[in-house]
């Protein structure tokens, strides 16, 4: 566990791997940020991205989306893993973002997930990255980082949120989202974690942690 009086640094410290972090999906406004999350569930954002930017000049509204119908949208995300299931999501939730919510995109977690395709990860993305909520989408990443360092352990990614939320300080809780994910994705990676060049190493309780150091 890392001690209440280390968690200003540590945070201060990934922040200064990451300045100035951003999600690493391309959109231009919040309903296509929205597509582009769920398409990223299982899937990298590379691939997403490589869908997105065939698909967002053709089709970047829910009117739009929804004149494709599945035929037509079907082409442009065949490449994404469950690209079947996501295809039927994404025109649900246009659908019932033109029936609901005139076609925009709320900006409440609770509305947000009765949107087909959208759980509480999503929903946490869509509200700190499109409108600047200070709300932590737990993914594999995130997950794994808070486990492994020992900043909040817990079994679940709801656990896991609930207990970063505590323990990140508020100025970090804006960009906490990215800079952990980021951590996670390039540095404290699942198979073999960096730990001899991790800026918050001297923090971390990972027992794996000392084997990769005395092996360098």
């Amino acid at each position: 566990m890392i001690r209440k009086a280390d968690r200003e640094e540590f945070m201060r410290r990934l922040a200064a791997e990451h300045p100035n972090p951003k999600s690493e999906l391309n959109f231009s406004s919040p309903f296509e940020l929205l597509v582009a999350v769920v398409l990223s569930a299982q899937a990298t954002d590379k691939g997403v991205n490589l869908a997105t930017a065939k698909l967002f000049p053709v089709a970047n509204t829910p009117e739009a989306i929804l004149a494709l119908g599945e035929e037509g949208l079907t082409p442009y995300v065949k490449t994404i893993g469950l690209y079947r299931n996501k295809v039927k999501h994404i025109l649900g939730l246009c659908e019932r973002l033109l029936s609901v919510y005139g076609g925009q995109v709320p900006e409440d977690r609770e509305a947000l997930m009765t949107l087909p395709g959208v759980g509480r990860k999503t929903a946490n993305v869509v509200l700190n990255v499109a409108f600047g909520h200070p709300t932590l989408a737990v993914d594999t990443h995130i997950f794994r980082v808070a486990n492994r360092t020992g900043l909040a352990k817990g079994k679940t990614p709801d656990e896991v949120e609930e207990k970063l939320l505590k323990v990140i300080p508020p100025a970090f809780l804006q960009d906490a989202h990215h800079w952990l994910l980021l951590h996670g994705r390039y540095c404290c990676k699942a198979r073999r974690p960096e730990c001899e060049r991790c800026p918050v190493a001297e923090f971390c309780s990972a027992p794996e942690k000392k084997k990769i150091l005395e092996a360098k």
